[in-house]
């Protein structure tokens, strides 16, 4: 910088220092004053003022250094300094975590196929609590709970040996019979495939062949699979002393959950941080009413559906009504696909006893008592406690079946309506969309 420009910016800092202060960002400052006059001689230069001229002036060199930053910034805020773009940094981050909750997922999944009758023996004790709990908790209000534990225990095992007692007793009552009817119902089925209106007839010959040949099948194979049919034998010898291992398991379970299961809960609440207590404490009350309510509601929907069962069977004369209604009551446990294996069953059962007509009797009351089921029983006794898309259930019992068999088509519905109920009460409710969307712009 030389000597005239050094003067120059001396006086008008002195005038500016002297005149009040007055800034306007839309109109140019002083120093674009400055640097667009003329060079000439210190000596005959006017004085300097701060009149702003009405002419259109250049910017200054600090403007046209900001100017020229902008475009800068602009890509620096886009491109930080390793030159990754932040949206790709934003969704990176976001898949990063959803690979993460896939891993704790999965790890979950793996180890609980590893302790796999630990798993079972939990979830039938929560069961077993969430149908029992408010039992327990009215008869609380006259004696102990430990008592009251104890008195709901014994409860519920002598109505489910009276159940089993019944159904015993009339297979029992009924097998003579039950044997000559059958044998009739099959010889009317063989007959209505040799001279029925069917396109395709086949005679008592080529049936009674076919059957022959299918023990002559099964008889080979027996003899060529002995040694590991016994294996099998064995170890499902094995495998029953692990159910009743199971079982006790979940009664020791049960009986704590039901006479110090609030007190356990206040326990784990208190070894978290304080500060993540209260959130825990709401996603596991949330949870739990979800579950509680899937898991009595499912029993009491079953209950209804068997008693249904019963009746319809009794009316038309099927014989084993009380064990199709226990079968009934079983399915109903399993999403979609138990009710129309028991209806299935109760077909066949009515077809083989009675004729076609008790077996289509049987078919469309099953399928009555399956809508009566769906738009009834279910939205009157849970409610909104499940309140999961039919689509969601498809999906949830189809991989639940892939992944464990009979296992998982039971256990996922609860487990998704629990994992749902949890993110629910966990995540902050947005408004809802009540305008329509706009349609997507076409070029």
């Amino acid at each position: 910088m030389g000597d005239r420009s050094r003067r120059l910016l001396g006086q008008m800092g002195r005038q500016i220092r002297r005149a009040p202060l007055r800034y306007r960002p839309s109109r140019p400052s002083s120093v674009d004053q400055v640097v667009a006059q003329p060079h000439v001689a210190a000596d005959t230069r006017p004085p300097l003022t701060l009149t702003m001229p009405a002419r259109a002036m250049r910017p200054s060199s600090a403007g046209r250094l900001s100017v020229r930053r902008m475009p800068e910034r602009a890509a620096h805020a886009s491109f930080p300094d390793d030159g990754v773009p932040r949206w790709l940094r934003k969704y990176g981050t976001i898949a990063w975590f959803l690979i993460g909750v896939v891993i704790v997922v999965g790890m979950v999944v793996f180890a609980t196929s590893r302790i796999q009758a630990v798993f079972i023996a939990v979830f039938l004790a929560l069961v077993v609590t969430s149908v029992l709990d408010p039992v327990v908790t009215s008869l609380a209000r006259h004696m102990p709970r430990p008592l009251a534990t104890v008195v709901s225990l014994l409860l519920s095992f002598a109505i489910v040996a009276g159940m089993l007692t019944y159904v015993i007793s009339s297979v029992a009552g009924q097998w003579e019979s039950l044997a000559t009817r059958f044998s009739d119902g099959i010889d009317t089925i063989l007959e209505f495939f040799e001279t029925g209106p069917l396109p395709f007839h086949f005679s008592q010959a080529e049936i009674n062949d076919a059957i022959n040949e299918a023990i002559a099948a099964a008889t080979s194979y027996l003899q060529e699979n002995a040694t590991d049919l016994v294996g099998q034998v064995l170890s499902n010898a094995g495998s029953v002393a692990l159910v009743f291992t199971v079982l006790a398991l979940s009664l020791f379970v049960t009986i704590f959950f039901l006479a110090r299961g609030e007190v356990m809960w206040r326990w784990f609440l208190t070894q978290l941080p304080a500060r993540n207590r209260e959130r825990t404490n709401v996603a596991a009350t949330a949870g739990w009413y979800t579950f509680s309510g899937y898991a009595r509601g499912t029993m009491i929907v079953a209950f209804a559906d068997a008693l249904m069962a019963f009746t319809l069977l009794t009316i038309v004369g099927v014989p084993l009504a009380a064990p199709l209604s226990v079968l009934v009551f079983i399915g109903a446990f399993i999403p979609l696909i138990g009710a129309p294996i028991a209806m299935v069953v109760a077909a066949v059962v009515a077809l083989a006893a009675e004729g076609f007509v008790a077996a289509l009797i049987v078919t469309i009351g099953v399928a009555l008592i399956g809508q009566i089921e769906g738009h009834i029983l279910e939205p009157l006794v849970m409610g909104k406690q499940v309140s999961l898309h039919p689509v969601v259930v498809a999906l949830g019992v189809t991989a639940g079946t892939f992944l464990s068999g009979l296992l998982g088509a039971i256990i996922a519905i609860p487990l998704i309506a629990v994992t749902w109920a949890v993110y629910s009460a966990l995540r902050s409710v947005e408004p809802p969309l009540d305008d329509e969307l706009d349609a997507p712009v076409r070029a």
